[in-house]
């Protein structure tokens, strides 16, 4: 479809408002949209990206909250496709902060000039496949119509906050924010009596910014967390001009590992070696930063099993030494689940933040929030008094931005309603009934930027492929989602991700149908199965 403008007049109005027609149209402004946009355009399509946010940077634009940084090593995790950018751009620090990532980004929009091609504070009202003329037909919440023969939703894994319907949630009279929705301007805590919903990554990040700075923090904890040291710091001249001398074999490295990290794991089990060599190898990665204390021990510390809980109490034993107070140490030592099973955060004086007299643990589970009031939360045996309360309650991970959008496919068939017991896809990619629609979310595995680059390289020449041959059209067979689905549900029993209530799985979130939202594969099983489809003309694919 060529870039053209038609004309719609306007109901009741009598004015006209042009109706755009691209060969792509993409939701989302994030990682991976901008490099969908980078890629399309150079296949000489015409694209549109669409994002509700007033600038670049997705997850980066909106997550502005103290602390908000990487988990993994920020040269791990930049773009890959620009030698010249890799040499331009300079990590500060290991572990990149928002703010730096932020410009990070817009240097990445500015360089390749994709702001053009980017409409800003634009937000998606539903996308309608019109069956007889081949096309995506995108309406704005203002009523606006962008058309597109194919469209790429890149609405990102973790961008629908999500907060629980408390009882009297609007009845506060103090400021609130979700973390992911932290204001630009900030917030005025200095002094102030701070209230925090949730213990999980966010607010692992967060507490230990913010308790030197509040009069209180209480913190609201329903499920504790495996949480490890971080151990950032910046980068060097001369660690910088290692880095970039290294980019070759970083990316090699991502590209072999499971989850497309600098990490890879000892090929030996930890029960076939001494309990005093075990526990040597735990000291020695524990000393050391990021993921590498999981993903570079035993093979299988990250399998369900024997090997995983000798980790696992070796981590809570680390908890124990760093809470000075015995009876919250214990409050902080999970017991509920195995280690890996939910995400595990990485965390900078995370632990100390609980030694410190202005910061009070209350346990949600033993004595739950029945209401939010208009001076604070009133749990089953408290109240609490609180000026701010900032809701670090998750995500509805995966598919929530997705089907946050009334996405309508072949006979008005509402994608949320095919999703209603899990996501229905082939390779999480595509789904029948959908054709030319491309859900990149739900096909991603490990490391984000390492994960979207093939994948988008891998849709934007699955286009290619249908323009080329002369076809318009392409989607799944029946037969290869309903195999695809069985996979993801057989398969992803053997994984840790399915072993507790997590957001891997949409047990976050009321009435969301438990189901495995990710594959289960590895990042390297993933691109080979791609490849093998695309390499036997699309295979499992009706191309018309």
């Amino acid at each position: 479809m060529a870039d053209s403008v038609q004309e719609r007049p306007e109901a009741g109005t009598g004015q006209t408002d042009a109706i755009e027609n691209f060969d792509v149209v993409v939701i989302g402004a994030g990682v991976t949209g901008l490099y969908a946009l980078y890629r399309l355009r150079g296949l000489g399509l015409s694209v549109r990206v669409l994002d509700e946010a007033s600038g670049v940077g997705g997850t980066w634009y909106w997550n502005r909250y103290p602390g908000c940084r990487f988990d993994s090593e920020s040269y791990s995790y930049g773009y890959s496709f620009s030698e010249e950018l890799l040499q331009e751009w300079d990590w500060k620090e290991h572990y990149s902060s928002q703010p730096e990532t932020e410009r990070y980004l817009n240097y990445v929009a500015d360089k390749f000039d994709l702001r053009r091609d980017i409409q800003f504070n634009t937000r998606i009202a539903s996308a309608t496949y019109d069956e007889n003329e081949n096309f995506w037909r995108v309406e704005t919440k203002d009523g606006h119509l962008i058309n597109g023969q194919f469209l790429i939703t890149a609405v990102g894994l973790l961008s629908a906050g999500y907060i629980p319907d408390f009882k009297g949630i609007n009845s506060f009279k103090g400021a609130w924010c979700h973390t992911g929705r932290w204001p630009k301007e900030g917030m005025d805590l200095a002094g102030k009596r701070v209230g925090v919903i949730g213990t999980g990554a966010t607010a692992v990040q967060l507490i230990p910014m913010i308790a030197p700075e509040v009069a209180h923090l209480t913190v609201f904890q329903r499920t504790a967390n495996y949480c490890a040291p971080l151990r950032n710091g910046p980068i060097d001249d001369e660690t910088q001009l290692e880095i970039k001398t290294s980019y070759p074999e970083i990316f090699r490295a991502c590209n072999e590992t499971a989850g497309s990290f600098m990490h890879e794991f000892d090929p030996r089990s930890a029960m076939d070696v001494s309990p005093e060599e075990r526990l040597e190898q735990y000291e020695r990665l524990w000393q050391k930063s990021g993921f590498a204390k999981w993903l570079s021990n035993f093979r299988d510390v990250m399998l369900p099993g024997e090997a995983n809980e000798d980790y696992a109490e070796f981590v809570r034993n680390k908890i124990r030494e760093r809470v000075h107070d015995p009876v919250v140490a214990e409050m902080l030592v999970p017991k509920d689940h195995t280690f890996g099973s939910k995400r595990v955060p990485c965390e900078t004086e995370y632990y100390d933040a609980y030694n410190r007299d202005n910061v009070l643990l209350v346990d949600v589970r033993k004595a739950p929030i029945e209401c939010i009031t208009p001076s604070g939360v009133k749990t089953a045996d408290a109240e609490y008094d609180l000026d701010i309360i900032i809701y670090a309650t998750g995500y509805d991970a995966v598919t929530g931005a997705l089907l946050a959008i009334d996405i309508y496919g072949e006979g008005g068939e509402k994608l949320k309603d095919k999703y209603v017991n899990g996501p229905r896809t082939y390779m999480g990619i595509s789904s029948v009934g959908y054709p030319n629609l491309f859900t990149v979310n739900s096909a991603s595995v490990g490391n984000f930027v390492r994960a979207a680059e093939p994948l988008i390289d891998w849709v934007s020449e699955c286009i290619s492929y249908v323009r080329n041959n002369g076809y318009t059209r392409i989607a799944p067979t029946a037969e290869a989602e309903n195999a695809w689905v069985d996979h993801v549900n057989e398969d992803g029993e053997n994984t840790l991700r399915t072993k507790a209530a997590n957001w891997f799985v949409g047990a976050n979130i009321p009435g969301k149908a438990r189901a495995l939202l990710t594959a289960p594969d590895t990042a390297p099983v993933m691109r080979a199965k791609r490849a093998e489809v695309a390499a036997n003309g699309y295979e499992g694919f009706v191309l018309k």
